[in-house]
C-alpha cells in the first residue's frame, strides 16, 4: 500500500513559479516505483505532466510542460516535487501525484498505469 499526499497549491500570478510537493509512505522503496503528476483542468480530461521511474533513467515529461517543468525526487521517493515555471492561466488544474511500480511495458503516461492517487491541489493562474 502506498498513500500520496500533495501540497503547495494555491493562486499563483501568470509568469510566477510554483513547486507542489507529493509526500508518499508505504513501499516507497521498491526498484522501479514510478511517481506521476497528473493534472486536470475544469471541463477537461485528466492530463499526463510528468514521472519519474526509480532504474528507468531521468523524468519524462509531457510536451505540453517540456523545458519550463522539473520533476525531483529524494533518494527514497518518499517526497516527489514538481517545479513549474513561467506559469499562464492554462496551467490551472487541479494537480494529482500517482504511484505504482513500473512493470513491464508501462504506460506511464496514462492515469489507468496507476493504482495509487493523492487527493489533489488546486492550482490556479490569474493573468
Amino acid at each position: 500500500q502506498v498513500q500520496l499526499v500533495e501540497s503547495g497549491g494555491g493562486l499563483v500570478q501568470a509568469g510566477d513559479s510554483l513547486r507542489l510537493s507529493c509526500a508518499a509512505s508505504g513501499r516507497t522503496i521498491d526498484r522501479h516505483f514510478a511517481v506521476a503528476w497528473f493534472r486536470q483542468a475544469p471541463g477537461k480530461e485528466r492530463e499526463f505532466v510528468g514521472c519519474i521511474i526509480r532504474g528507468h533513467g531521468g523524468p519524462k515529461y509531457a510536451d505540453s510542460v517540456k523545458g519550463r517543468t522539473t520533476i525531483s525526487a529524494d533518494n527514497a521517493m518518499k517526497t516527489v516535487s514538481l517545479h513549474m515555471t513561467s506559469l499562464n492561466p492554462d496551467d490551472t488544474a487541479v494537480y494529482f501525484c500517482a504511484a505504482d511500480l513500473a512493470q513491464s511495458r508501462f504506460t506511464y503516461q496514462f492515469g489507468s498505469a496507476y493504482k495509487y492517487w493523492g487527493q489533489g491541489t488546486q492550482v490556479t493562474v490569474s493573468s
